[in-house]
């Protein structure tokens, strides 16, 4: 596989013939998480180029014996704390221009709300259960889950982001990871990870808390770049999808339903198209200066005219991009995974 379109820069690096004694690869050497093989080619280097919050250069490399995607080096615990600023969440803004991206954004989660809402019908419990959404930022999907008669809860690393899904949103939100969430076994009928899992060294341990945490039959509810997909091909390291050094892990729906299999659960729907994600990332992928929460991350001054002119300029962009991101997903190639799974 060459995603970055056949750039001369792209290196091939063979690791697996410098083992330690004994054959082993030398201690801290960097194994893929799948498989736990030391070997792999190196396909790009990139930085942040989406948020700017570090100049250090990393790189993409892809797994010599499972093909797995990865970042390398895996940023440390305190390194990723760096590269997510306080205000890396969309939240509630009461401005003119404002108001205006909040009415795109629950435009746009239709989408969204949809996919999960036609799931959830099939269910037949006996006692109704919460839905919880993992990574619940401002909670403004949750809060329009609710409006269609679903109990909700919300969960998110950010301790800012849960206070405004309560105070904004109305959604009961708590400041946890979901391997560490404090609620019993069982609890939820389903659980949704929308952009989560790319984010983590260890994905598997969100899948068990997930698994550990749904009703048996619960749905799970799982959407992550696709870098099977033509922008990936196309774009390579400018591929808003690769977020570097965001994104821990780079998912083929192979690779998504493969890893949800060996966590106990049966993939139901697959879906290749967001109308909130595929648009947009081509969007972003092509002016990042652009980008509202780009901007609104990197502190960028500008006037109220100013912000709501590059905000235009940025939904026809997207709207530009609207037939190229669906006739990618008709092909099965699209910019996003989102699969439906339920707990065996």
């Amino acid at each position: 596989m060459n995603p970055a379109g056949g750039n001369s820069h792209i290196l091939s690096v063979e690791v697996t013939d410098m083992p330690a004694a004994g054959g082993r690869p030398p201690a801290g050497f960097p194994l893929c998480p799948h498989c736990g093989g030391s070997g792999f080619a190196v396909l790009f280097s990139g930085s942040d180029r989406l948020y700017h919050t570090t100049a250090r250069r990393f790189e993409i490399v892809e797994c010599a014996r499972c093909s797995l995607l990865r970042l390398e080096p895996q940023p440390t615990a305190a390194e990723l704390h760096e590269f997510y600023p306080e205000n890396y969440w969309w939240a509630p803004d009461p401005s003119v221009t404002g108001r205006l991206e909040g009415v795109y954004r629950n435009l746009v989660l239709g989408d969204h709300l949809r996919f999960v809402a036609a799931g959830l019908e099939e269910q037949h419990l006996e006692e109704p259960r919460p839905v919880l959404d993992a990574g619940c930022g401002g909670g403004s999907f949750l809060a329009a889950l609710a409006r269609h008669g679903f109990r909700v809860a919300g969960l998110d690393f950010s301790a800012r982001a849960a206070s405004v899904a309560w105070r904004a949103n109305g959604v009961a939100a708590v400041c946890a990871s979901l391997d560490h969430a404090p609620f019993p076994p069982e609890t939820f009928r389903a659980i949704t990870l929308f952009h989560v899992l790319e984010h983590l060294p260890r994905p598997g341990d969100y899948l068990d808390a997930a698994h550990r945490l749904l009703v048996p039959g619960g749905r799970l509810y799982v959407q992550v770049p696709n870098a099977a997909c033509w922008q990936f091909l196309l774009l390579g390291a400018r591929w808003s999808g690769i977020d570097i050094p965001r994104h821990l892990i780079h998912f083929r729906a192979a690779d998504l339903e493969r890893l949800l299999a060996a966590h106990g659960f049966r993939v139901l729907r697959r879906k290749f198209f967001s109308l909130r994600d595929n648009p947009a990332g081509l969007a972003t992928s092509l002016a990042p200066e652009l980008e509202p929460m780009s901007r609104r991350v990197r502190r960028v001054v500008e006037s109220p005219a100013a912000r709501l002119a590059k905000n235009l300029l940025y939904l026809a962009l997207a709207a530009l991009a609207l037939p190229l991101t669906a006739l990618e997903a008709a092909a099965g190639s699209g910019s996003t995974i989102l699969i439906e799974a339920a707990r065996q």
